[in-house]
């Protein structure tokens, strides 16, 4: 017990009570509890039983509690059960996967031991080879053997650790299956309670689907009566219908003839409303035609005024033209403004010609007011007049009732006389009052030929309104204001705003259902059936539906009927009460009553609105129809014997609720029906609305009774279906006979024996009704041995039903003993191969027969039937072998049974048999072919080929059998290799490979060797091959460079070697480079050259080169794809003449608008090719080419285009290089190297060129930014957008532009998204002027993008007609203002923004007043640059234009204005020009002097200082001003320059001057005059004054010159000192004291005395 207890223990640890639950599948689970749910399903039933008998007593109480305890007990015993159940699946899934693990296990454990015994043999074997070598004393190869042993070793011990480690892992899994072997032991008992249960369980199954289908037959039995009661009572009322409708067919005809007269009078009176018609036509053409001809002579005489009103206007404008001319004369010499003037006076001119013009229009629109008044008021005088409206009684009827009314009152017998009506319409038919004309009129009426009635003048309808249609009546012509009214159905726009009335009002009746946060959405009622199908209906019953609606919505909904479609409204009535609300799942039913008036199909919808929306439920009507099949087109009986008959079945049936007469005919039989009644029948179900269709019937019907030579439709039909089956027979290879009888090419049967083989059962005509089927016998009765073929057809006498086709076929024998296949193929065969096949025999003998086989003579040689006699038991078969060993000489043996051309052998076999005349015979086919197989050409010469590469050679392998064969060749040398499949491979019949024979040679030699090719059969056909081995004095280092995939203009480089390994001829030290066997190459430079094609998108350097013995020499290869011209041209070509058809098309599409609506758009194509086609051909070619002439932006564009596009590209080069010994630098001049041919290398390139990943978008896809002209010192901006169009994301880097240069990337990127777009900002700041361009590379892992950017950087040159860059604007009045003007000149290319400033107006003028004046600072520079200016704080100079543009090339004046406001000599200003709003270009300094008195003197040397004070001096009157006057000093400092004593020196001389300024105000004086006193003395001390005294004119100056010559008193040491008065007198009187000081100085600048 213990140790049970603990395997127990040991087997819950190895299966975890979670894994077992887990592992139990949840169908068992599932059946488990249904179980327990037919276990506890009486308990209600006892409950119940027991609370009925109303029993209460404790015992009763007892029992229940019990029985409770007992089924809780089951249920816990079920649970247990499942829960062991779930135990036993899981323990057998583990008992799978263990057994399946420990196979595994064992067959690696096998594998393991295989190899450590293939090891431990491997191990003998080389110890035996070490032994071998110690013996040979073979050093290296013994340490190489023992190298190789200890290896072996290894691998053994790893070996033999994963055997242990294999065997230990099968052990536990062993274990553990022991362990799953005593689980299952203890389980046992439930695993058979189990399958116990799920047997009972499949039983119960088993009797409840019995009983299902007790009950499913007893309701299809159920099902079937009922059907045949529906099929008898239709076939009842079907009867009835044909009676009423005949009845109603001869009232219809009645009323045909009475309705006749209206119709012919009617046709009357059109007759003669369409000559009047036409006799008016007539006549308004002639007017038309008179019209046009004045038309054109007006046209003609107006164009004759207008060509005299134009001369006269030219005239009229030519004087104006002189005159005013004349008045801008005047008035410039008046000193006016001509061009104000003017405009003045052309304004005045085109305000009073729009006034005239006002007034016109307002005379012109007064007379259309009252012409409108006065014509409105005459048209409803006369509508007064003419039209009476009477008034409309109630309950009046319409022309429509009258006509009916009068319709059935001629019918039952009353007449009445009315006027002549107009034709009936259509709808008509559908009155109310008279139902039964509905039915009564038929198109059968439309038959009765019109020209033999004889019409009557009584007619059938009276107008609406009485006068209507009297001949004096005049139709009311409606007035061409009252045409613009609103139509009867209103506008447009009062539609739209009635549907979105509606639209709004539906909107408050449809809210959104919300039960629980969720919306409800989808259909809120479902409709059962979902369909209404009112099928095989008939006219003038009624049928009638229920449909029941279900509340498919969350919560309670509404419901409400909206209608049926429009074409159903006249036939379908709904009965519908809405039920009020409805919960979720309630339902309401509707009734859908459906009156057919018309026998045609009808589909619509019935539409319902409910409260989340609205729905409809579809509605359908189906008229009766046939539908008439065969359950089979063939008839195959097989083979019997002459004599014998067979039967078979063939059934029509009708699924449709249409019946109709039927009749089996032969296929070559013609059809005579009676179609007339058959028409007449059809024609009952038409209605009028139908009668174009029953016309057409009606007539093809009659014209084929007429004409008796033509065949009906039905005949037509089934000729042609007929046709169709024998076209069909003769694709597949069986001869079709016209008469409908196929046979076989050994016996021919007659059409009159066809009736007595193959014939139909009694059942050949008839009737069949709707929903019915007919069953037909066929009788095959065989006379004559052979196949026989027989076509049948099926016609109806309904029309509108097609010819039904059917085939019989059968074969009779006449023998007892035949050969099931009298045809043997023995398909294609080869000679000198054998074949076999075997013939059965078959027998219908009822005894044993004897068998002789028997072969032509000429064939016994190649052909053998074993055995040659045999016995065939009775009503068996039997087998005898066939034997074919074709020889070559079969061809002259078998005589006329083998075809020489086509290789067909046809050998005929006979089977004799005993007490039989006739032999059997069978034939033996065959098509002998040959198995040879031809290798062209059959030598081979490879030539001269390196060790370094390997020469292709192509090989045609010709098969001329008729057969597949398999070859190989076999027995290749190393140096050799065939493609494809190395040589091996399967040849079609009469099929030729081209096979790759590739030599590589190993060494330099020459080479003779034989390609030994074999086939399936081992026949060998040999190759002979010989070449060249060449070893070359240079090698590469790689001889196939494959390139990464390239996008378009970018680049991708390689590199290798050009090695000389070659440096002694030593042979045995190394192989040396020779030709074959010819002596070796000599030792030295050796030169090599690439040769490259100029077309080729790869570039080598260097391309040419030396190597020395034991050097290499590095190249570099690159490979950068470009698009090619021509292509670029093209498409560029391509879209000029695009554009230009463009232009062209609109340009002439302006004329053509008019005719858009009756042309299509396929000819105003063609027009506008022909057009453009025209205009290009009328033009020579030279302008054609200019006009299409593409530009260099175009050609960026088309390439933009195509690189977008690019498909993508593999290019594979070989690029040669020579070979030749010596060095390149010692041949003379331009001497070529000796390069031998043989000793050429190849170098092979892989190159793939793809679309690139980044493009440019922006610009129309062009990579050449170009700035333009910038000027020098600014910055100018271009965006260029760049794309991603490669599938995944791009890592982005950019190439360094220059750091110095002056262009810059300003927003460079990481990355870029798949498919995004990224915007780049690029500036350009040029330093100075100069053209730059630089190449920025946008890198990505995928490839590079090189963008060119170009910008031109201008120096703005400015040049300024101001000489020095000062501007005086000289002395003026104070108080008065004086102009003067300079010019700058633009010399650049670029237009320049300018602008002046004015340094007193600078913002920094405030600040450098803060500051010390300049002459306390600095003695050289006294004055300050912005000097004294006006106390009124306005600027004292003024310049205009401020601001503006210089064009490049142009020049632009500017003004300057000086208006001091009182008196200064220092007024002073800087101007600025600034240029392009940053460089200062020019600073002209402004300079003037202001005056109070209109003379001035100036000169001498400065006694005060440039700033005026800021205290303010008192301003004196007139009168004291005088009393006042002070002398002005005035200082002048000669200098006088002594350089040697002996020679005498020039004078010291000074200048001062006087002037006279020019004022505009009133003075009494005109000039100024001045005089200097003193003279005499000034004279004696050496001084020359010139003039003394003058006059001065207004705006002129005069120069008082002063020299100075040193006396011979002269003190050196003390310099001269004198005074005079100067004297001023204009419109004052002003003086000056003249101070003179003279020295002597030695040098320029040198010592000067300054005393006063």
């Amino acid at each position: 017990m213990l140790i049970s207890a603990l395997k127990m223990e040991e087997d819950a640890s190895l299966f975890p009570e979670g894994e077992l639950l887990d592992g139990v599948p949840l169908v068992e689970e599932k059946d488990k509890l249904e179980d327990a749910e037919f276990e506890v399903e009486p308990l209600p039933l006892e409950a119940e039983g027991r609370a009925n008998l109303g029993c209460h007593s404790p015992q009763k109480e007892q029992i229940a509690d019990a029985e409770g305890r007992k089924k809780k007990a089951t249920v816990q015993e079920r649970m247990e059960a499942l829960y062991l159940r779930k135990n036993l699946s899981h323990l057998d899934k583990l008992h799978e996967e263990k057994d399946l693990f420990i196979q595994k296990t064992r067959e690696e454990l096998r594998a393991c031991r295989q190899r450590m015994d293939l090891i431990t043999k491997q191990q003998e074997s080389m110890a035996a080879k070490v032994a071998a070598e110690r013996e040979a004393k073979n050093t290296a190869a013994v340490g190489r053997l023992q190298a190789a042993s200890r290896r072996l070793c290894m691998e053994l011990e790893s070996e033999r650790a994963q055997q242990q480690k294999t065997q230990a892992t099968l052990k536990e899994s062993e274990n553990t299956m022991w362990h799953l072997e005593i689980r299952e032991g203890q389980l046992e008992d439930v695993r058979r309670a189990a399958q116990e249960e799920a047997a009972a369980v499949r039983r119960h199954l088993q009797v409840q689907a019995a009983e299902q289908l007790r009950k499913e037959k007893e309701t299809l039995r159920t099902v079937e009566r009922s059907r045949l009661l529906r099929v008898r009572k239709s076939a009842y009322l079907q009867k009835e219908h044909g009676l009423r409708h005949q009845k109603l067919v001869e009232d219809a005809q009645k009323n045909h003839r009475v309705a006749v007269k209206f119709l012919k009078a009617s046709l009357g009176r059109i007759r003669e409303r369409e000559r009047k018609e036409e006799l008016e036509s007539r006549e308004q053409m002639q007017r038309r035609m008179d019209a046009v001809l004045a038309l054109k002579n007006s046209i003609t005489a107006n164009r004759e005024t207008l060509r005299k009103f134009q001369v006269r206007g030219q005239a009229r404008a030519e004087l104006a033209e002189q005159k005013a001319q004349a008045e801008k004369g005047a008035i410039l010499a008046q000193g006016g403004d001509a061009f104000k003037h003017l405009f003045h006076q052309r304004r005045r001119q085109e305000l009073e010609a729009q006034k005239r013009a006002f007034e016109e229009e307002q005379k012109l629109r007064k007379q259309e007011i009252v012409h409108r008044i006065l014509k409105e008021e005459a048209e409803e005088e006369d509508r007064r007049k003419k039209r009476h409206p009477p008034t409309k009684p109630e309950g009046r009827r319409t022309v429509r009732d009258k006509t009916w009314s009068y319709i059935s009152d001629f019918c039952e017998g009353k007449s009445a006389a009315v006027t002549p009506c107009r034709p009936l319409e259509n709808d008509t038919f559908a009155h109310p009052k008279t139902p039964w004309l509905v039915e009564a009129i038929s198109s059968d009426s439309v038959q009765v030929d019109p020209g033999n009635v004889n019409w009557e003048d009584e007619t059938l309808a009276e107008p609406e309104i009485s006068g209507l249609w009297n001949e004096d009546y005049k139709p009311y012509q409606v007035p061409k204001e009252d045409v613009d009214r609103k139509p009867v159905g209103g506008t447009k726009m009062d539609k739209d705003i009635l549907a979105r009335t509606m639209e709004q009002l539906r909107g408050t009746v449809i809210h959104k259902q919300v039960v629980s946060g969720r919306e409800f959405k989808g259909r809120p009622f479902n409709s059962k059936p979902k369909l209404i199908h009112f099928k095989d209906f008939d006219i003038g019953k009624v049928y009638k539906k229920k449909i029941t609606l279900i509340n498919a919505t969350y919560t309670i909904n509404y419901c409400k009927l909206v209608g049926v479609s429009e074409q159903l409204k006249d036939f379908i009535h709904v009965d519908f009460d809405p039920p009020g609300p409805m919960s979720a799942g309630m339902s309401c039913e509707v009734l859908v009553t459906f009156k057919p008036m018309t026998n045609k199909d009808l589909e619509g919808d019935v539409s319902f609105l409910a409260q989340t929306g609205e729905f409809s439920v579809p509605l359908k009507c189906s008229t009766k129809k046939c539908s008439l099949s065969l359950d089979k087109e063939l008839v195959d009986f097989g083979s019997y014997v002459v004599g014998e008959t067979a039967s078979r079945i063939i059934t029509l049936t009708n699924a449709g609720g249409l019946g109709t007469r039927f009749k089996f005919l032969l296929a070559s039989e013609s059809c005579e029906m009676d179609i007339s009644q058959s028409v007449l029948k059809i024609s009952s179900v038409f209605t009028y609305e139908d009668k174009s269709f029953y016309e057409k019937v009606t007539t093809s019907f009659s014209e084929q009774h007429v004409e008796g030579n033509e065949s009906s439709p039905i005949e037509e039909t089934s000729q042609k279906e007929s046709g169709k089956l024998d076209s069909k027979e003769q694709e597949e290879g069986r001869p079709a006979d016209s008469e409908g009888v196929t046979m076989t090419t050994i016996v021919n049967i007659p059409p009159s024996e066809e009736q007595t083989e193959i014939s139909l059962g009694e059942i050949r005509e008839g009737e069949i009704g709707p929903f019915s089927s007919i069953k037909v016998p066929v009788i095959f009765t065989p006379v004559l041995p052979g196949a026989v073929h027989t076509r049948f057809k099926v016609v109806f006498k309904n029309p509108q039903c097609p010819t039904l086709c059917f085939r019989v076929i059968g074969v009779a024998i006449d023998v007892p003993v035949w050969v099931p296949k009298p045809n043997v193929d023995l398909k294609i065969c080869m000679y000198d191969r054998l074949y076999q096949d075997s013939v059965l025999v078959h027998t219908r003998s009822k005894a044993a027969l004897r068998l002789k086989f028997e072969v032509c003579k000429e064939l016994r040689g190649h052909l053998e039937l074993l055995p040659e006699m045999g016995y065939i038991q009775a009503l068996s078969s039997y087998s005898v072998q066939l034997k074919f060993l074709p020889r070559h000489s079969l061809p002259e043996d078998a005589g006329k049974y083998f075809d020489k051309e086509s290789r067909v052998l046809e050998a005929p076999m006979t089977i004799r048999v005993a007490d039989q005349t006739k032999p059997v015979g069978f034939t033996v086919h065959a098509i002998v072919t040959t198995s040879d197989m031809e290798l062209s050409p059959s030598e081979v010469d490879f030539g001269y080929c390196t060790i370094y590469e390997a020469v292709r050679t192509q090989v045609s392998l010709c098969n001329h059998s008729l057969l597949p064969q398999e070859f190989g060749f076999v027995g290749l040398p190393k140096f050799v290799d065939i493609q494809p499949n190395d040589g091996f491979g399967t040849i079609l019949p009469l099929e030729t490979l081209q096979l790759d024979v590739v030599f590589q040679p190993t060494k330099a030699r020459d080479y003779n060797f034989e390609l030994v090719c074999k086939s399936e059969i081992n026949r060998c056909f040999k190759l002979t091959c010989r070449a060249m081995g060449v070893h070359p004095p240079l090698e590469l280092s790689h001889y196939q460079i494959k390139f990464a995939a390239t996008s378009l203009y970018d680049t991708s480089v390689a590199t290798l070697y050009v090695i000389n390994s070659h440096v002694s001829v030593n042979a045995l030290i190394h192989s040396v480079p020779r030709v074959g066997s010819e002596e070796a190459c000599p030792v030295g430079p050796t030169s090599f050259e690439f040769l490259l094609s100029p077309d080729l998108p790869i570039t080598i350097s260097p391309s040419v080169g030396t190597v020395c013995p034991g050097k290499r020499c590095l190249v570099q290869v690159a490979f950068r794809p470009v698009l090619p011209s021509k292509l670029i041209q093209q498409e560029a070509f391509q879209a000029l003449t695009k554009e230009a058809e463009g232009k062209l098309s609109y340009k002439d599409m302006a004329p053509q608008r008019k005719d858009l609506q009756r042309q299509s758009v396929s000819t105003l194509r063609l027009q506008n090719r022909d057009r453009l086609f025209r205009a290009s051909s009328n033009q020579p070619p030279e302008q054609q080419k200019q006009d299409l002439r593409c530009s260099s932006h175009e050609d960026q564009v088309a390439r933009a285009t195509l690189v977008r596009s690019f498909p993508g590209k593999f290019d594979k080069f070989v690029i040669p290089c020579v070979v030749a010994s010596g060095d390149i630098q010692d041949r003379k001049g331009m001497e070529p190297l000796s390069f031998s041919p043989h000793n050429t290398l190849y170098l092979e390139l892989w190159c793939p060129a793809v679309a690139p990943s980044i493009v440019v978008t922006s610009n129309k896809g062009t990579t050449i930014s170009n700035f333009g002209h910038i000027a020098v010192g600014h910055c100018g901006v271009k965006k260029v957008s760049i794309q991603n169009i490669s599938p995944e994301d791009l890592a982005v880097e950019f190439s360094m532009l220059n750091p110095n240069g002056p262009f810059v990337l300003l927003n460079p990127i990481r990355k870029l998204l798949a498919g995004e777009t990224q915007v780049l900002a690029l500036s350009f700041s040029p330093r100075e002027s100069v053209l730059a361009q630089e190449a920025l590379d946008i890198i990505t892992k995928r490839g590079t993008l090189s963008l060119t950017l170009v910008g031109t950087g201008v120096a703005s040159m400015i040049t300024c007609s101001i000489e020095g860059d000062v501007l005086n604007m000289g002395y003026v009045i104070a108080r008065e203002s004086v102009s003067s003007g300079f010019k700058l000149q633009n010399n650049c290319s670029l237009p320049i923004r300018f602008s002046l400033q004015l340094d007193s107006l600078s913002s920094t003028r405030a600040k450098a007043r803060q500051q010390l004046p300049q002459f306390l600072t600095s003695r050289a520079k006294r004055a300050e640059v912005v000097g004294v200016q006006n106390h009124s704080g306005q600027s004292v100079f003024s310049v205009v234009p401020v601001e503006g543009v210089l064009e490049a090339g142009g020049a632009q004046d500017f003004t300057v204005t000086f208006s001091p406001d009182h008196e200064s000599l220092y007024f002073s200003d800087r101007l600025q020009v600034v240029l392009l709003e940053k460089k200062i270009s020019r600073q002209i300094l402004l300079k003037g002097a202001a005056r109070e008195h209109m003379m001035f003197v100036e000169g001498g040397d400065p006694l005060d200082v440039p700033v005026e004070s800021l205290t303010v001096i008192p301003a004196l009157d007139s009168e004291h001003r005088e009393e006042a006057e002070e002398l002005k000093p005035i200082l002048v400092t000669l200098e006088y320059l002594q350089l040697d004593v002996d020679m005498p020196a020039p004078p010291a001389t000074r200048e001062l001057h006087v002037g006279c300024i020019r004022t505009t105000q009133l003075s009494p004086k005109k000039t100024v005059e001045f005089s200097l006193d003193s003279i005499t003395s000034l004279q004696h001390k050496g001084f020359t004054i010139e003039p003394s005294r003058g006059f001065v004119e207004r705006g002129q100056t005069k120069t008082i010159s002063i020299s100075w010559t040193p006396p011979a008193d002269f003190d050196p040491d003390h310099p001269l000192m004198a005074s005079a008065l100067l004297q001023l007198r204009g419109d004052v009187k002003e003086l000056y004291k003249v101070l003179f000081v003279a020295q002597v100085v030695s040098s320029p600048g040198g010592h000067r005395s300054l005393s006063t």
